[in-house]
């Protein structure tokens, strides 16, 4: 049906193709594909018998009829049916054959969907079928064994426009009444080459739904008779036979439009040997048609559901009728199972090395093209926030926000703009009602930041009962002088002072002067009553603690570390058109015990306390320990200059560390203020002392049910700790410079908890690592930050937020409480039915932050978002934000670790994003055959994205990653936003040789997989943390010379940390993108050169995400059949 002569099934190597490598998983030659930890895809094909096979477009002699192989092996034969000289199925391709791609018929007014007739059954002995039976389960088949394990190819995911109405799809057996034409249902996917795909001309949307199967919609009403001689096939479960008429159908149609012929490139959703598609004669003159969304279903992101392909000219005339096959044992007649997958081209191979062929990976769904197709459809345009539940571009798009009424999505991000009116439709869907919240995100240049509100000595208006603040959902009543509240329904009257007249349309006059009436986000000044014991806060405090232990000065830390702070001072947060900033600064040294010092204005040289009775912490002076760095400056130098030389020859290798956080805290109490720590540190605290730890690092435990102790802090002490700090507006933020294992899981617990940041920087050298760790330094002192925050997230009656997940502390149910939170931090919010939901009313988010600003002014900052609800579960779908979805099950299950195996944590994503696909296929697809891979247009790329996430260091980790390591990216990713998690689990990979040196623009990404990386290119890949140049070992001299400064590949200094400075334009461009993408980024990443087959080759491959990996981690194929076999198993 509507096939193209010369295609092989996925990814074979075409000996007709030029220039295609047939490279198997990891780049090797698919004869010795390793086997896969699913075992069954990449075993051998089961029950197959290697028979000798003709190649090439072959044709018996003397107009005999073509022989045929038993259906157990037609599908993993070439069909040698009815086509012509060079329109062999899976042979060689011909030069001049055009491809063609699948058709939909217009649906004619008038007409009426015919039901499919059903044939009487075939006697059993004479079954003769063509190779589109292999695809089908027989019910007329006699034999009494059980079918062994069919193999069956493995189609590209297609994504059906859905109609509102919802079709069951109870497994298998719902297939009998409908069965569906599969070969040319078109497919949303993008396949590779960037080819336009064009809408096919003049095709209508039906404005209703039917009540007959919506697969027979574009059919018009003339039944066409079997031609005579023709055997009729039994009633199958599956889909009608491809080279068999069906009732109801027109003749075919001669399409118009044309495309050349393209190399290895298959039109959408026509594969052969795809589930339940098998290659084999076209069809009797019959297209399939997918339904289609009723009129008043907007289109959605990614492509808004892939347009039809054109027709092809030069269309094969209607089939005549089946050709007769001689006589041949019939085999066991075979059920299509996703388990094995055959090669229609084994016979290209030596009888030993048969085994399955590989998938297309350009025929799945591909990250680059979704992100590329957001960015040409999306990055044009302002992205105007005044309508509900829009779905907002891509977090890889580059787009301009313009605030009318809802927050922007630099604020929030949700995982569904269109939320299910009751919970039993959550429940069925599982699809997580979750938002990601970024209260302080920083913003472009070109968009205003939030406007600050001053309501006077009242403060901010509030809603009586919930006490939401004043937003533009509230309605006004009565001429103005109430207000209905939006969140709640309870009326309240308006203060004297903030009365309005209303307009005739019943909004206030002057509702487009107040920020609070016309914006999603905007900030109130708070009052004293908003404030800690009624009294406006002091301004914060900054207190540097540096440990001086033997490392720390060995490695150089500490004389880096003084040399910068003297500038570094300069740059503290500012209010901002402040002269200088408001923050004081206090200095404490350590080893195994504390030295403070004064630095107060008036002396000539700084004075140093020490404190050795750590057991009872205390502050030995207040006057002088907190100063201002201007009126301090002299003394502050001149302290800055001695430590190093006062430390240098010291031997004491021990440190504490509880004491150093009880040190800082007890500070901040006597100063009455809010602030922040920043402590440098080198080693375990093995010291007699309060949290003093002990080495428990044990990589036994990886794997077994044990393992989630190394996640847990060893002892209690820095829980109670982190209270502490929380209660007092006390922030941590860590710097750890280890050579060995320092328990990040027990000492980052109070910088987690506090809302603090931690940075690692294992086996420090200044000269190789000082740069890294001065750029995070100066960009973590410099930030916006908000001290002594709560956040509160109130919802409209019918949802509430019932789990938070990030950097914080909670002590009740609804407040999130922070010592501090800056413009990096995000907190992933998720909400539950607690009533109905209406679709008229929509539900509405309010996000509050209280906080303390870097010049001690107390501020409430407001951000609110309107979003859809819907009863049919096709609008949930279309209008849903994979990348969201991802945040919020990567942090579920990073949070999952501390108290499950990581096996069960894994189990439990696969098996939730298995349910969402699951309940789409069911519910909203067009029924077709089980065999199908058909995925939701806006989650097409959840698979690949939970591939990732399954793979990642945390939940399979390899030999090679330290558990520090795993704790400390645990940590970071709990508090990452959209943007972060989406780079740092599928890495961006450019293509530095195809950079245009004229052009701001970077080159278009590339899929992370090796096979994409050429041995003539050179490739940037960056995650967010890790930054790689990796150059092929054929690589145009002229491009090393311009980029590295030396004339061959084997010159290249792998051990380079930066570019070298070179007057020429390819340098200029790379290290300008080097640049760009370090500014976009929270975190400094360090240069590494990988050089093709060198030893740090296998770290960068680490990043390559569509591959396997040694951790036993799957290949984007293989785990795309994996969820594939388990939404099946869901729904049979």
């Amino acid at each position: 049906m509507n096939q193209q002569g010369h295609m092989a099934s996925y990814g074979q190597p075409q000996s007709g193709y030029q220039g295609y490598q047939p490279f198997g998983y990891n780049s090797q030659h698919t004869a010795g594909v390793p086997t896969s930890q699913y075992g069954p895809y990449n075993g051998p094909v089961q029950g197959y018998q290697p028979t000798a096979v003709p190649q090439g477009p072959l044709r018996t002699a003397s107009g005999a009829p073509p022989t045929s192989l038993p259906p157990s092996t037609a599908a993993q034969s070439t069909a040698y049916n009815q086509y012509g000289q060079g329109d062999v199925q899976n042979g060689p391709a011909m030069s001049d054959q055009l491809q063609r791609f699948p058709v939909s018929q217009p649906y004619m007014p008038g007409s009426h969907p015919m039901p499919y007739q059903q044939y009487a059954p075939l006697p059993n002995n004479t079954q003769q079928l063509p190779n589109q039976m292999a695809a089908m389960q027989i019910s007329g088949s006699t034999s009494n064994a059980p079918p062994p394990p069919a193999s069956q190819s493995y189609g590209p995911p297609t994504s059906h426009h859905q109609t509102t109405a919802s079709f069951p799809l109870a497994g298998p057996a719902s297939y009998t009444q409908y069965p569906t034409p599969l070969q040319n249902i078109p497919s949303s996917v993008p396949q590779s080459g960037n080819h336009p795909q064009h809408p096919f001309p003049g095709q209508p949307v039906p404005a209703s739904t039917f009540t007959s199967p919506p697969t027979s919609t574009g059919l018009t009403g003339s039944t066409l008779l079997p031609p005579s001689g023709v055997p009729r096939p039994p009633v199958m479960h599956g889909p009608p036979l491809s080279g068999q008429p069906q009732a109801g159908l027109p003749p075919s149609q001669h399409p118009t439009g044309h495309y050349p012929p393209q190399l290895n490139h298959r039109p959408a959703g026509l594969q052969p040997g795809m589930p339940g598609v098998v290659s084999g004669p076209p069809a009797q003159g019959f297209q399939a048609h997918p339904s289609q969304p009723s009129q008043g279903l907007g289109p959605q992101q990614n492509g808004s559901f892939g347009q039809v392909r054109s027709p092809q000219p030069n269309f094969a005339a209607p089939y005549t009728g089946a050709p007769s096959y001689p006589s041949q044992p019939q085999p066991q007649q075979k059920r299509l199972d996703p388990d094995s997958i055959p090669s229609p081209q084994l016979n290209e191979l030596p009888p030993q090395q048969k085994t399955r062929h590989r998938i297309d990976p350009d025929a799945i769904p591909s990250p680059i093209q979704v992100i590329e197709d957001d960015k040409s459809n999306r990055g044009t345009e302002p992205f105007s926030t005044g309508v509900r539940g829009q779905v907002p571009p891509l977090v890889t798009t580059d787009f301009v926000v313009k605030d009318q009424g809802n927050s922007s999505p630099r604020f929030i991000r949700c995982a569904a703009y269109n939320l299910p009116c009751t919970s039993d439709m959550a429940k069925q869907c599982q699809v997580p009602l979750t938002a990601v919240i970024k209260p302080l995100a920083t913003l472009p240049a070109d968009e205003a930041p939030p406007y600050i509100v001053d309501h006077g000595e009242t403060g901010p208006i509030r809603c009586n009962r919930c006490k939401a603040y004043m937003c533009p959902y509230m309605q006004f009543i009565e001429g103005g002088r109430k207000f209905q509240c939006a969140f709640c329904s309870c009326v309240t009257e308006v203060l004297p002072h903030y009365f309005q007249h209303l307009d005739h349309t019943g909004k206030r006059m002057d509702c487009y002067d107040r920020p609070e009436l016309s914006l999603g986000s905007y900030e109130f000044l708070a009052t004293v009553d908003y404030c800690k014991n009624n009294k406006i806060p002091n301004p914060p405090a900054f207190i540097f603690m540096i440990d001086v232990s033997y490392n720390a000065l060995k490695s150089g830390l500490v004389q880096l570390l003084c040399e910068e702070l003297k500038t570094l001072l300069d740059y503290l947060p500012r209010e901002g058109n402040a002269e200088e900033s408001a923050i004081r600064v206090g200095f404490v040294t350590y080893n195994k015990v504390l030295h403070f010092y004064n630095v107060k204005s008036s002396l000539a040289q700084p004075q140093m306390m020490v404190v050795s009775d750590i057991a009872d912490m205390f502050v030995p002076l207040l006057d002088g320990f907190l100063v201002n760095i201007n009126e301090s400056r002299a003394v502050i130098n001149s302290l800055l200059e001695q430590i190093p030389e006062m430390f240098a020859d010291t031997r004491e290798t021990e440190t504490v560390f509880g004491p150093v956080i009880q040190a800082g805290l007890e500070a901040l109490k006597a100063a009455e203020c809010a602030g922040k720590l920043f402590i440098f540190h080198s080693t375990l605290p093995l010291a007699e002392a309060p949290g003093k730890l002990k080495n428990r690092d044990d990589k036994k435990l990886i794997n077994t049910d044990k393992e989630k102790v190394l996640f847990q802090p060893q002892t209690s002490f820095y829980n109670n700790l982190a209270k502490e700090c929380v209660a007092q507006g006390c922030c941590v933020d860590l710097f750890l410079f280890p050579n060995q294992y320092v328990d990040v899981a027990t000492l980052g617990l109070v910088t987690y908890q506090t809302g603090g940041s931690i940075y690692k920087y294992t086996f420090f050298q200044a000269q190789v690592d000082g740069d890294r760790f001065l750029n995070d330094l100066h960009r973590d002192v410099r930030k916006v930050i908000g001290f002594d925050a709560v956040m509160r997230v109130r919802t409209s009656t019918g949802i509430r937020a019932t789990d938070f997940f990030g950097s914080f502390y909670m002590s009740n149910t609804t407040d999130v409480e922070l010592a501090a939170l800056d413009c990096d931090k995000a907190v992933t919010v998720e909400f539950k039915h607690d009533d109905k939901l209406s679709e008229d009313v929509g539900a509405q988010i309010q996000c509050a932050l209280l906080y303390t600003s870097c010049s001690g002014q107390r501020r409430l900052r407001i951000h609110n978002l309107s979003l859809n609800c819907c009863t049919q579960l096709a609008d949930l779908y279309r209008n849903c934000e994979t990348d969201t979805l991802i945040n919020y099950f990567v942090k579920l299950a990073y949070r999952g670790v501390l108290s499950n195996p990581t096996k069960t944590v894994r189990d439990n994503l696969i098996n939730q994003s298995a349910q969402i696909l699951a309940c789409y296929r069911k519910n909203c697809a067009s029924p077709s055959s089980a065999g199908q891979l058909i995925l939701p247009e806006c989650m097409k790329l959840l698979p690949v994205y939970l591939n990732c996430v399954l793979k990642s260091d945390v939940l399979q980790p390899g030999t090679e990653i330290s558990t520090d390591d795993r704790a400390y990216i645990r940590q970071l990713v709990t508090s990452m936003d959209v943007a972060e998690t989406n780079v740092f689990f599928y890495p961006r990979l450019l293509p530095v040789h195809k950079m245009d040196v004229d052009s701001d623009d970077f080159p278009v990404a590339i899929r992370c997989s090796e096979e994409r990386l050429s041995k003539g290119g050179i490739y940037l890949l960056e995650n967010g943390l890790n930054l790689f140049i990796w150059v092929g070992m054929n690589t145009q001299h002229d491009l090393i010379q311009s980029i590295f400064n030396v004339q061959s590949f084997g010159q290249i200094d792998s051990a380079m940390t930066a570019l070298p400075m070179l007057d020429n334009p390819c340098s200029k461009k790379l290290r300008s993108m080097v640049d760009m993408i370090r500014a976009q980024r929270p975190r400094f990443m360090k240069l590494m050169i990988v050089k093709q087959d060198d030893k740090m080759e296998l770290l960068f491959k680490h990043f390559l995400m569509e591959d396997k990996n040694v951790n036993g981690g799957a290949s984007y194929v293989d785990f795309l059949c994996h969820m594939h076999k388990e939404i099946r198993q869901l729904l049979s």
